[in-house]
């Protein structure tokens, strides 16, 4: 699932505009090889960059089941958008950290 949502997510970056891909390629810059960047809340979003082997994490899965069941794969800031509160989010990779 994981892998299936990184290749949609590289195939919308493909389909912006001119304008939007250089916002993005300023943004993406200072996301580092093996990253990535995630929008996590419920209301407010706030933006963590995370490490790309979270994604192998049963518990980082979860996450992003829950991202899958409330947006699919169109999400409204443009990145991978986590619909959970920050407190969850740190904690879980909080835990993975120590792996």
């Amino acid at each position: 699932m994981a892998i299936r949502l990184l290749g949609f997510l590289a195939k919308q970056s493909l389909r912006r505009p001119v304008s939007c891909a250089n916002k993005a390629a300023s943004k993406s810059s200072d996301v580092p090889k093996g990253f990535l960047a995630v929008y996590v809340g419920e209301t407010e979003k706030k933006r963590f960059v995370v490490p790309v082997s979270y994604l192998n994490q049963a518990s980082f899965q979860d996450l992003l089941s829950k991202a899958e069941e409330e947006f699919g794969f169109d999400h409204p800031m443009g990145g991978l958008t986590i619909p959970c509160a920050e407190d969850t989010f740190l904690d879980v990779t909080s835990s993975l950290s120590r792996l």
